[in-house]
Order: C-alpha cells, then sequence, then structure tokens
C-alpha cells in the first residue's frame, strides 16, 4: 500500500522539530552578528544577514508546509487545548495578523516592480543617468540598481521578522509537559523562547554598551578599537560599532526600554538573575547621552520620564491598593536606580560635550529644516510611486539649486524620505502594517506592551530628524521587537488565563 503524500509520518514530526531549532539557533545568531558587525551598515554585512535570512526561509517553508498541508498540530501559542476546548487567538489579533501578512506582500511586490520597471540607471563613475522605457502607471525607480538592492534586503527583513514571529510561537518541551499537567505556577510570565532572546538582547546590548563606553572614555576613534572609519573619522561622532553617533542611539534606545520591560513583566517569578535587566538597562540609557547624540539624548530624555511616570505611578498604586511590602519596595527602589544611573552614568561620561552641542540645537535643525525645503518638490514630483526604493542619495542632485547646496546620502528625516523614494502608495502600506502591530500588541501581556511600545515610538520620533530606518540593524531589531509583539498578542488564553 502506498500512504497518501499528505499523510503525516514520524519523520515529518521529527523534520518538523529540527528546522524548529535550526530557525532558533539562525535567529540568535543573528541578533548577535547584526550590531556587532558594525552595525550592518556596510554593503557585505547586509548581505550577511540577506544570505541568513535566505536560510531562515528553509526551515520556515517546511514548518509551514508539515503544519498546514500535513496537519502536524505542533505544540504553539497561538493554539491552546484545554480538556475538550481549543481555545485560538482573539478574532481582532487574527484579522491584523492576516491583514500583515498581505501588507508585507504588497510592500514586497511594490519593491519587485520598482526595480523590475526601470525608469533609469545611474552610473557612479560617470555621475550620468540612462533612462530607460517603462510603464509609467506602475511603480518605478530612477536608479535601478539600488532597487534590487533594497528590495533583497526588504524580503531578508520581511523573512526574518515572520521567522521570528512563528518560532516565538512554539512551545518548548518543558511548557508542553506543564500545560499538560496543569501546573501554572511552573509557568513563567513570558513563552521560554521570549525569554532566551530578551536574555541573549539584554547580554549582547549591555556589552556593547560597556565597549562603547569605554572607546569614548579613552578617546578611540576606531570603531570596536578595529577599524578606522572613512565617514565620520572623528572620535565623537563615533560610538560602539557606529560611525555615526545617532544611530547608536537610536540602537540603545530600542534596546533598553525591551529589557525593563521584561524585567517589569518577569518580576513575579522572583528569580535573583532578573535583576540583571534593569542594571543592563540602565547601562544601556546612559548610552545616547554619552554619545552625545543630540536626538538621541532627548528621545532618551522623554523614553526615561515616561518610564518613571509608568513605573512610579503603578508601584505608587500598588501600595494604596494592597499595602507596603518588601517586594514592592525592592521594585520602587530599583525603578528609581535604573533612571539615577542611567543620568548619573550620561553626566559623568557624555555631558561634558553634549551641552555646548545642545546649545546648538537651534542651528542644527535649522540646517535640516534646510535640507529638508531643497528635498520636499521631490515629493511633489512622484506623489503617487515615489522615486524608488533607496533612490533618495541619487535623485536629490538633481534637484540641488547650485554646486554649493549640500548633497546628503540621506535626509535625515526618514518620514520624508519614505515619502519620496515610495510615494503616498508605500507610506500608506507601511503605516497600515504599523497599525495591524499595534492591534496585535495590545492583546499582548500589557506591561511588557507599553515599554515595547515605547521603545517603537522612540525610533519613529527621532526618525522625523534623522535617518534610523536606513540602518540594517536598527530596522532589524525594530522588526524583532514587532515580532514580539505580534507573537505575544496571537498567544491564546484560557478563561483562566493560561
Amino acid at each position: 500500500m502506498f500512504r497518501h503524500p499528505r499523510q503525516l509520518r514520524a519523520a515529518d514530526v521529527q523534520l518538523y522539530r529540527l528546522c524548529d531549532a535550526a530557525a532558533g539557533g539562525l535567529i540568535c545568531l543573528m541578533v548577535v552578528f547584526s550590531p556587532w558587525a558594525f552595525g550592518t551598515t556596510e554593503i557585505w554585512s547586509t548581505w550577511i544577514m540577506n544570505a541568513a535570512a535566505g536560510l531562515l526561509a528553509v526551515p520556515l517553508l517546511v514548518k509551514l508546509f508539515i503544519r498546514k498541508i500535513k496537519n502536524y498540530p505542533a505544540p504553539r501559542w497561538n493554539v491552546l487545548i484545554a480538556a475538550d476546548k481549543i481555545y485560538l487567538p482573539r478574532p481582532a489579533v487574527r484579522a491584523a495578523t492576516t491583514a500583515l501578512a498581505w501588507l508585507t506582500l504588497a510592500l514586497l511586490l511594490f519593491c519587485l516592480v520598482s526595480a523590475w520597471n526601470g525608469a533609469a540607471s545611474y552610473d557612479k563613475e560617470k555621475h550620468f543617468f540612462t533612462y530607460h522605457v517603462h510603464l509609467d502607471w506602475l511603480p518605478h525607480s530612477f536608479d535601478s540598481a539600488r532597487s534590487w538592492f533594497y528590495f533583497w534586503t526588504y524580503l531578508g527583513l520581511a523573512v526574518a521578522f515572520w521567522s521570528v514571529r512563528d518560532w516565538l510561537l512554539g512551545r518548548t518541551a518543558e511548557e508542553e509537559k506543564n500545560l499538560h499537567r496543569q501546573n501554572p505556577s511552573a509557568s513563567s510570565a513570558l513563552p521560554a523562547r521570549l525569554r532566551r532572546l530578551l536574555w541573549l538582547l539584554a547580554l549582547s546590548g549591555t556589552a556593547l554598551a560597556v565597549e562603547s563606553i569605554v572607546q569614548r572614555a579613552v578617546g578611540s576613534s576606531k570603531l570596536l578599537f578595529l577599524v578606522q572609519p572613512v565617514v565620520n573619522p572623528e572620535g565623537d561622532t563615533q560610538f560602539g560599532p557606529y560611525a555615526y553617533r545617532a544611530n547608536a542611539a537610536q540602537y540603545f534606545n530600542l534596546l533598553w526600554p525591551l529589557c525593563l520591560g521584561a524585567w517589569w513583566r518577569l518580576r513575579r517569578d522572583q528569580a535573583r538573575k532578573i535583576y540583571f535587566l534593569p542594571a543592563a538597562a540602565a547601562v544601556m540609557a546612559a548610552c545616547p547621552i554619552i554619545s552625545i547624540s543630540r536626538g538621541g539624548a532627548l528621545v532618551a530624555a522623554g523614553l526615561l520620564v515616561a518610564t518613571a511616570i509608568l513605573f512610579v505611578g503603578t508601584e505608587i498604586i500598588h501600595f494604596a491598593r494592597f499595602g507596603a511590602t518588601r517586594r514592592r519596595w525592592i521594585n520602587l527602589i530599583l525603578t528609581i536606580l535604573v533612571i539615577v544611573t542611567a543620568i548619573g552614568l550620561g553626566w559623568q561620561f557624555g555631558w561634558e560635550k553634549l551641552s555646548p552641542r545642545m546649545e546648538q540645537i537651534g542651528d542644527g535643525f535649522s540646517n535640516r529644516e534646510q535640507m529638508y525645503v531643497d528635498a520636499r518638490p521631490m515629493a511633489k514630483d512622484y506623489p503617487l510611486f515615489g522615486t524608488g526604493p533607496g533612490t533618495f542619495g541619487t535623485v536629490f542632485q538633481l534637484y540641488r539649486i547650485s554646486n554649493a547646496t549640500y548633497w546628503p546620502e540621506q535626509l535625515h528625516n526618514d518620514w520624508l524620505e519614505t515619502l519620496i523614494t515610495f510615494g503616498w502608495t508605500g507610506l500608506l502600506l507601511a503605516l497600515a502594517a504599523l497599525g495591524c502591530v499595534a492591534v496585535a500588541g495590545f492583546f499582548a501581556p500589557r506591561r511588557f506592551a507599553v515599554m515595547a511600545a515605547l521603545a517603537l515610538a522612540g525610533c519613529l520620533v527621532h526618525a522625523r530628524f534623522d535617518f534610523p530606518f536606513q540602518i540594517h540593524s536598527i530596522v532589524f531589531l525594530f522588526l524583532l521587537i514587532a515580532a514580539m509583539l505580534l507573537a505575544l498578542g496571537a498567544k491564546a488564553r484560557s478563561r483562566r488565563g493560561e
């Protein structure tokens, strides 16, 4: 007798587990590699991340095939079986996840069509445009080579995002045993895989923060004490692995609220090792100030104020409702210590150089506003589809009033640059995708979700005056946090909250 090709076999289950383990290992490697490879700001490091994402696609597709086609009931958090009932994610989360999948495909299709339907190609050496016949009613690019590079990069990021979300929703063997034993006391406030990923981010981020602070303290102008950058060779314009200090500040401003949110959520576990998380957050929160990035310091200050209001306010409410216990006093003191330590480290290692820069902040913003004025005609000329992904640095030269006009590679305003390169079509698709993440994140564990949302919001605010979304490592971490919110929001819960 022949088995039906869709019939589930024991080998399929083993293959599924192998792919799941391989995906987890590769995700962890990418998490560490991304910031330490000089922020993934070079073409070689971006292609390595793209290749890693290509490898991630294989286990993702295999797992989807075994689950969907062969109907393998894999142990996953978005499907919870308790007694004779099956609990699924909330309809709003399922709808948001489905919509986000279609929006991801739409954005990738937009980039693909823009690159394929090239309106022009650009020769860097000759500074010469070669124009091509193209379909004007479809997305098109005025530098097709760069748009192809951005398409492959965005494809890799999309695969990584959905792979992380899929892996996070898997339950470990220990979690499965506790679930079958109906032992809620053995379960943690966060899934095991998410905790593992958060610990890896905290350890890597803390090591990176310490290295960056030491590098600044000794006055080294080499990135990670290894490489002298060609762009921004002065020591004060760099920080850690980043040749541009604002990018370093953006990375740390994404990471430290996440660590604090993890501690806030995991405090009920009463494990002493979780006290590393607020210590790590304090060191990383000081880095935007020490980097002497004006925008990074302002965003960090805003995040610290919001954190103080949320954490201290919550503890005071708990004091009023449940009384003052030793554990609540420890939590309140630790919260205050995190904020004080972050400010103290920033003051000690960065304020002396940051202070005169803050006094000139008006002049800095005036110079950037002039760039925006010079660039806005690009958005008006190509409002629907833009000039093509990644083409701002190429096309802006055509809008320079004279040779004296500053010609930036990035606009230092990602909102406007996205509008210029993607048009209203691409920008609205991206905003809709963010909205889907917000809907799913609304149903995630509240304490963790609030801090993760603050981190994402801080990056979006900073993007108004800089270019975090042109840096691969920052976009990767941004999507990593979004994948966490999407996975936590999709976690099915019984009426008992299991």
